[in-house]
């Protein structure tokens, strides 16, 4: 089972361009995740549609934050990439017609939804310039 780091990344990207406070390419940005700038647009596309990050065309251009980071919230981003579920523990409708998937299903979905609402609300309370709190970028 394959994690879904989107999060994670979009993350540390926000607080990159707040620190570089300057424009930075899909390029640049796709070397410091090691992928494809492609995928760096694609997600960042999600990020611009809420608000959160401008691209600016031509030369010089590439992209930077629209708001700061303290009007930022973890949720904000998880709701911007459209994730689904925070866990992928169990869960599958590979099998729905197997009782014993069902009974697995029935006996971890309440669990699930409850944890998972608590993490969100975590998450609604978390700025992101908490997450740069204490960072210090390396001169050079």
């Amino acid at each position: 089972m394959r994690k879904d780091s989107r999060l994670s990344r979009m993350l540390h990207v926000l607080v990159h361009l707040h620190q570089l406070q300057h424009a930075v390419t899909s390029e640049q940005l796709a070397l410091m995740l090691h992928t494809n700038p492609v995928v760096v647009r694609r997600t960042m596309a999600l990020l611009r549609e809420q608000g959160y990050v401008s691209a600016v065309k031509g030369h010089g251009g590439g992209w930077t934050l629209a708001k700061p980071l303290h009007k930022i919230t973890l949720l904000d981003i998880h709701r911007s990439l459209s994730e689904s579920s925070l866990f992928t523990i169990g869960l599958t409708d590979e099998h729905n017609n197997c009782p014993i998937e069902k009974a697995v299903n029935l006996a971890i979905d309440d669990v699930l939804q409850e944890a998972e609402a608590l993490v969100l609300q975590r998450f609604g309370e978390v700025t992101l310039d908490k997450l740069a709190a204490g960072y210090t970028p390396v001169a050079g």
